[in-house]
């Protein structure tokens, strides 16, 4: 897992509209990012949602929400019209970046175990480091809490 004060790995990943969207072309912006195990599940929708709800007051603070999960770049287009989501989600169906910010793990659920995303969400300064990490977040106010944590950073 990454740390609090390390330079956030870099990273490039197709968008919903299969634009590729690299960390250096991000620099000069607050970035929050949240990686979440799947689109239009129940818990990830209501995070989708409520994130794209705060997304204008996050954009008063110069601020980009980004979702990242191993959906394709389809499923996250076809979950961005069916909720109109005005965030952008980035498609890492290979793992790779997920596995480099270590929130592609080991998990269980009902007894079997397999390899997946564990919710997490990062705040990153305009300079590319990490400030923040909330592990294994729970999603009821968590946009919100991110929203205060992103205020404090900045006083």
């Amino acid at each position: 897992m990454v740390k609090i004060n390390s330079t956030a790995p870099e990273f490039c990943l197709p968008n919903q509209d299969d634009v590729e969207i690299c960390l250096r072309d991000l620099k000069g912006k607050w970035i929050v990012l949240y990686f979440y195990p799947k689109d239009s599940t129940p818990g990830c929708t209501t995070e989708a949602c409520d994130f794209s709800d705060a997304a204008p007051d996050f954009g008063s603070l110069n601020a980009i929400v980004i979702g990242i999960s191993a959906d394709s770049t389809k499923k996250h287009r076809d979950f961005i019209e069916k909720k109109d989501l005005f965030i952008t989600l980035l498609s890492d169906e290979d793992t790779s970046m997920l596995q480099e910010y270590g929130v592609w793990q080991l998990k269980k659920n009902y007894g079997k175990e397999y390899m997946g995303i564990v919710r997490t969400t990062l705040i990153i300064d305009p300079s590319g480091v990490i400030r923040a990490i909330w592990e294994k977040v729970k999603v009821k106010d968590h946009a919100q809490e991110v929203m205060k944590k992103l205020q404090e950073l900045q006083a």
